[in-house]
């Protein structure tokens, strides 16, 4: 095996894309940590590494995310020195919320540049994470309190490039509901026939246009929220058991139509992120009880992994909000996870940490409405009319949305996703995995 992959923190996207690459690429290995304990695969993974990698004449390749301090293992195994040294950033420890000035451990960034100066090449998942992590790099190291080093992003920068995180996005049809099949039907252009074009085709209108929407966006249009389609939910009465920490589920029949009751379905939000303060729960929980005291119809799922005990707002809204619970907790089957989806129309996001995004672009793929924060990653994927600049903007949105469902279900997505397709982003990751390309090329940008 020539590409040897190594993955300290096995969860979540890291995963998805420890599995694309062995799937799609030839001649990978791989050795992963199970996604737990951050802080500790943070810390000690390069020891783990350095005893459960075998020596092989036949490696070329190291490819690795910033969680495993590289220099370290290329410290205590000198025979992957020589080795072709790619280190992918999901995220970047420097610019990561912290709710306190003091809990910001210095050890997790000054890894991720020790890491970067012994990286061949440095890759980034947005220009968001690499220009926020090389622009901090300065003023985080004067946090030590004497004989600083200078100048270290002036070494890291020649090094880096962004490639998009790759999705493969799965075929979704079977699981749409009526009102959004009939626009995916007649979606502008396919995502898989015509990704490779969407390098090259940087701007021009859709030919699809809507009148709601600005027509400068680059690439493919992807089309699918649909006419106005009411739909009726089956009777469900809260139970006690929806109180309690297990996943909540009610179900509709997506072909019943509820129009002789003279009023649409409830409009459905879906919140599908880790369960930690960096996504900003509270903002998200807030706005729902508004939403809820302002006596508007709507219906809620949330969903998404915890790797450490949830804070303590996911229990309290529970019980506050168990009456317009569609979907509660992690999803561990991506199929179930994809129907949950498919039958939301709002998909919100309120991180104070984003670097990319994987969830609100699979969302978007099953027919969601995406409204994001106008910060972070999110004006770099998402055209201006899906972003909010202050919660109260957040919360007048999906005021307007309870009430008018239908503009939702209408509306036609404006998101250019087969930017992130792998069909579009395969051939940089097979490059980027080859020992004869050039390690020090900074040329191919993805962005």
């Amino acid at each position: 095996m020539s590409v040897l992959l190594l993955e300290a923190f096995c969860g979540g996207s890291h995963k998805q894309l420890v599995d694309l690459l062995k799937q799609s690429v030839e001649d990978c290995v791989s050795f992963t940590l199970p996604a737990k304990k951050w802080h500790w695969r943070a810390r000690t993974s390069a020891l783990y590494f350095m005893q459960a990698v075998p020596a092989s004449s036949t490696y070329r390749v190291l490819f690795t995310s910033s969680v495993l301090n590289l220099a370290e293992l290329v410290a205590l195994r000198p025979d992957l020195a020589h080795l072709k040294k790619v280190l992918y950033f999901h995220e970047n420890q420097l610019v990561y919320p912290v709710r306190k000035r003091q809990e910001r451990d210095f050890q997790y960034g000054y890894n991720q540049i020790l890491s970067c100066l012994v990286a061949d090449v440095v890759v980034f998942n947005s220009s968001f994470n690499m220009e926020s992590f090389l622009s901090s790099i300065s003023t985080f190291m004067k946090t030590m309190p004497d004989h600083r080093p200078k100048d270290l992003d002036r070494l890291i920068r020649p090094k880096c490039r962004v490639l998009h995180f790759p999705i493969r996005f799965p075929d979704v049809t079977r699981f749409l509901p009526a009102h959004k099949r009939l626009r995916h039907s007649v979606r502008c252009d396919d995502i898989h026939a015509r990704a490779a074009q969407s390098l090259v085709q940087t701007s021009g209108p859709s030919s699809c246009p809507d009148p709601t929407i600005h027509s400068e966006l680059p690439g493919k249009i992807l089309n699918v929220a649909g006419p106005q389609q009411s739909l009726k939910p089956t009777s469900v009465s809260p139970h006690q058991e929806t109180l309690e920490n297990q996943p909540v589920s009610r179900t509709y029949d997506d072909d019943d139509d509820d129009d002789e009751r003279g009023k649409l379905r409830p409009l459905h939000i879906v919140w599908p992120h880790r369960w930690e303060h960096d996504k900003d729960p509270q903002l998200f929980f807030q706005t729902l009880l508004k939403l809820k005291e302002r006596q508007l119809s709507f219906e809620v799922s949330v969903l998404g992994e915890t790797f450490t005990d949830a804070p303590d707002i996911f229990s309290e809204a529970k019980e506050q909000l168990v009456d317009h619970i569609q979907h509660w907790g992690f999803m561990p089957s991506k199929e179930d996870y994809l129907k949950a989806l498919c039958q939301a129309d709002v998909v919100v996001s309120t991180a104070k940490h984003e670097f990319f995004g994987v969830a609100m672009l699979e969302a978007v793929h099953c027919g969601c409405y995406p409204l994001c924060p106008k910060a972070l990653v999110y004006p770099e994927i998402f055209p201006a009319t899906y972003l909010y600049s202050t919660p109260e903007q957040l919360c007048k949105r999906l005021q307007d949305f309870c009430k008018h469902p239908q503009l939702v279900r209408q509306h036609v997505i404006q998101v250019n996703l087969s930017a992130f397709s792998w069909d579009t982003l395969g051939d940089g990751f097979r490059s980027l995995l080859r020992a004869d390309s050039d390690m020090m090329s900074t040329e191919e940008h993805v962005s």
